[in-house]
């Protein structure tokens, strides 16, 4: 082989070498914004010395740590006297959302927090909504869609049309519930209710723990799946107001007698100094999480949304 030749092989590895760490670092940066919590508001009346913190919660509840991060600092922060939670969420997963409930609940007896729904509070997002002692809602946020949700797929029919033949081994008759590959019995499909059902009541229960003399139906009649406009909301004991985040900012403002003029403080998730190993892991979860969002799920999705 020519001395040529081998420096022509040698440089189109590199070249595609450093083409590869640059879409990593691409796809890591584009994912990174994907998922990193932003406020629609963010820079319009944003003051770095308000005392009123704005946390965003937007787009599907997957994950709590960073949200409770953000209330941790507002919380810690001897400045900000009072938080609201900028929700616009259609809901989540149970966990997160449940952890994120709980944060709320503990804060707010030495801080008092407050919500202001976006577009859209649904289910997991209403639930955070709920823990706050007073909320705010758009005329035309959708809100409530108050209910648990499990979904799956039976594609045995179009495995058996493609000829696809499945194995399971299992250790457990319920281990392998949602399995696409064979029709839910009656068992597991009673099995799944009676979980939902539970985790429903939950939900309720904690809706009831703050707004129960607020409502003006039984929560049980309210929390069926409906989703209300902001108004029918307020009609019903939802939400407290409408009105937008600045309304909502303005009317904390004069309640607890602020000093200085209004502005709002936007928190951001905590930036952490950049190595090697945690810039491989990110891109390893950055990976995955584009994997995931291609692939088709098979497992049971338990979620909060409508």
């Amino acid at each position: 082989m020519s001395r040529e030749r081998s420096k022509g092989i040698v440089g189109i590895f590199i070249l595609v070498t450093v083409l590869f760490f640059v879409f990593l670092i691409f796809a890591f940066y584009t994912v990174s914004q994907l998922k990193q919590t932003t406020s629609m508001g963010e820079g319009l009346m944003d003051s770095k010395s308000a005392p009123i913190a704005v946390i965003p919660i937007e787009n599907e509840i997957m994950e709590s740590k960073k949200v409770v991060e953000m209330l941790f600092a507002a919380e810690e922060d001897k400045e900000i006297k009072a938080i609201i939670l900028r929700i616009d969420s259609p809901g989540g997963a149970v966990a997160p959302t449940q952890e994120i409930y709980e944060e709320v609940r503990r804060i707010d007896k030495k801080k008092p927090i407050y919500a202001s729904f976006g577009t859209v509070a649904a289910s997991g997002g209403y639930y955070i909504g709920a823990a706050t002692r007073k909320i705010w809602a758009n005329a035309g946020t959708l809100t409530g869609s108050i209910g648990v949700i499990m979904q799956m797929a039976d594609l045995s029919e179009l495995f058996a049309w493609a000829k696809y033949k499945q194995e399971t081994i299992k250790a457990g008759r319920y281990k392998d519930i949602g399995n696409p590959g064979r029709p839910m019995t009656e068992e597991e499909r009673a099995f799944l209710t009676t979980l939902l059902a539970g985790t429903h009541k939950q939900f309720m229960d904690d809706i009831s723990a703050v707004r129960k003399d607020r409502l003006k139906k039984d929560i049980t009649e309210l929390a069926q799946g409906q989703i209300f406009h902001g108004y029918e909301a307020k009609e019903l004991g939802l939400v407290d107001e409408v009105g937008s985040l600045w309304q909502a900012g303005r009317a904390i403002h004069k309640e607890m007698k602020l000093e200085g003029k209004f502005a709002l403080r936007y928190m951001k998730p905590a930036r952490k100094k950049f190595s090697l190993s945690e810039f491989l892991q990110d891109t390893e979860d950055t990976l995955s999480f584009i994997k995931n969002k291609v692939e088709t799920k098979t497992t049971p999705a338990y979620l909060f949304k409508p």
